[in-house]
């Protein structure tokens, strides 16, 4: 059986605000860490039936960055959850949910300009 691994390090000002996040993986193709300037993790604790998470970002992600990371991240979960359940319906619904967001988010933007 194989086993893999991943690595992060987060690198804290004094205030504790993250400054910079790295992570390297035992299965990656890359041989030095990766920077990242934020991260979601989610762990499924099946006998609480409890997502345990960790949001992190560094203070020099911007607002439209998070929102590109956010809409990423539903699509992507919107994928795994069609993998997962073949809910095609369902998984069709978080899709639209991540094209409203980011549609939103971008109307917000050229209001503020």
């Amino acid at each position: 059986m194989n086993q893999s691994s991943i690595k992060i390090d987060v690198l804290l000002d004094p205030n504790k605000v993250p400054q910079q996040i790295s992570w390297i993986a035992t299965d990656s193709s890359s041989d030095m860490a990766q920077k990242a300037k934020a991260m979601c993790i989610a762990f499924w604790d099946g006998a609480d039936k409890t997502a345990l998470r960790i949001d992190l970002w560094t203070k020099d992600m911007m607002v439209d960055e998070m929102a590109d990371f956010f809409y990423q991240m539903f699509s992507t979960m919107a994928d795994t959850y069609r993998r997962a359940t073949k809910q095609d319906e369902l998984s069709d619904d978080i899709k639209k949910f991540a094209k409203d967001f980011y549609k939103k988010f971008r109307e917000t933007q050229t209001k503020a300009q």
